[in-house]
């Protein structure tokens, strides 16, 4: 069977170990489009390259609207590509409303097709402007199967139309990278933050809950960056807190399980605003599967993921004295932060691999191209007329 897989994120390498997978677990012939010209967050231009164990084709084209998640198309009509490759499946990991997700699915009814479905994280229901509004709407009426990466994002397509098949993908890791390692336990608990640097992830609560609780044995250290470091720099002189943290930086992928395994306690403390909400919390499952108990907050998906494990404790966004009396409790315990963080690690090794998540992703594309196959067998139309 031939796996079409369009995924602009795959422009890094380690975006396509899960796709590795399913190619290892299946012998599918995966082919992967990723744009050649790909701009980061930081306007450098990504040099695409391999993930070492993925053996299928990886086709970089040149896009339009380079580091525009919502905006970029490839500079390709797809028609000749789609008629060339006839994929039994096409599966775009973009969002409904997004240009090129439209581009695909158009060249996909214009030739071949085939079944077809998405990918999203929207867990807030967000009416567009027009086209993007009519445009997200056809997407959701020619999807055979939709990927949602939580059950908000799933409700969200619900209460926009979507009535076909829904399966949920959350993000998974690789137990081979993401496991506890040995580390000489230190007199001071330590607490850590790994992620993007910005207000939103409610660092200011952070800073506030530590304050609380200067007294207790504890240090904290910061991995990851961004345009809140000043603000949170002058916070923590402000509350004399300033010799007590460690900041990092960008640290690579490679290296973060571990400083996760490190950790005493990771935190999580997001706090919800008009347009976003925490759409899942990957570092939560790498952080238990590398055996560190998580604190976070009720924002998005956190406080389903953390009880769903039972790898932590959960607080009311934005309330500095409920964090500082999480973290009290599991400085104070070290009975407690093992018991989270077996809970937890144990969670994540049945419910969050890779190997696991891949499965379940190749059996609903093969049982909906047999059910395709079959349709068309019988002389229905199968392509969606919703």
């Amino acid at each position: 069977m031939k796996l079409l897989i369009v995924n602009h994120s795959c422009t890094v390498s380690v975006a396509q170990q899960f796709y590795a997978e399913v190619e290892q677990q299946t012998g599918w012939e995966i082919t992967i489009v990723v744009p050649s010209n790909w701009q980061d967050e930081y306007g450098n231009v990504r040099k695409v390259e391999r993930w070492k164990d993925f053996k299928g084709q990886l086709v970089s084209l040149p896009v339009w609207k380079s580091g525009s998640v919502p905006l970029h198309s490839y500079r390709s009509f797809f028609l000749k590509f789609l008629r060339d490759l006839n994929p039994d499946f096409i599966y775009l990991h973009q969002e409904p409303y997004a240009l090129v997700t439209l581009q695909v699915y158009l060249a996909n009814f214009l030739t071949i097709r085939k079944p077809i479905g998405f990918f999203t994280w929207q867990n807030i229901l967000k009416r567009y402007p027009i086209p993007f509004r009519q445009m997200e709407q056809w997407v959701l009426n020619h999807t055979d199967v939709m990927f949602p990466g939580s059950h908000s994002a799933e409700a969200v397509m619900r209460e926009k139309g979507f009535a076909g098949q829904s399966v949920l993908l959350p993000s998974g890791i690789d137990p081979g990278i993401y496991y506890p390692r040995s580390h000489t336990q230190n007199a001071e608990i330590l607490i850590g933050y790994v992620g993007r640097i910005v207000e939103q992830k409610g660092l200011k609560t952070l800073l506030l809950a530590l304050k609380e609780i200067e007294s207790l044995p504890w240090r904290l250290m910061m991995i990851g960056s961004g345009e809140f470091e000043p603000e949170f720099d002058e916070i923590a002189q402000a509350l004399n807190l300033s010799d007590r943290i460690e900041k990092l930086g960008f640290v690579p992928f490679t290296e973060t399980p571990i400083y996760l395994s490190r950790l005493d306690i990771l935190v999580l403390p997001s706090e919800t605003r008009a347009s976003w909400k925490e759409q899942f919390g990957r570092v939560i499952i790498e952080a238990m599967a590398c055996g560190t108990p998580v604190i976070g907050s009720d924002s998005g998906e956190i406080p389903h993921l953390i009880r769903a494990t039972g790898g932590g404790i959960v607080f009311p966004e934005g309330n500095a004295i409920a964090f500082s009396q999480a973290l009290q409790k599991l400085i104070l315990d070290a009975e407690v932060r093992s018991n989270f963080a077996e809970a937890g690690r144990q969670s994540v090794l049945r419910n969050y691999t890779n190997a696991l998540l891949a499965r379940h992703f190749a059996e609903t594309i093969k049982n909906r191209v047999r059910f395709d196959s079959e349709t068309q067998r019988s002389g229905v139309q199968s392509f969606p007329t919703r």
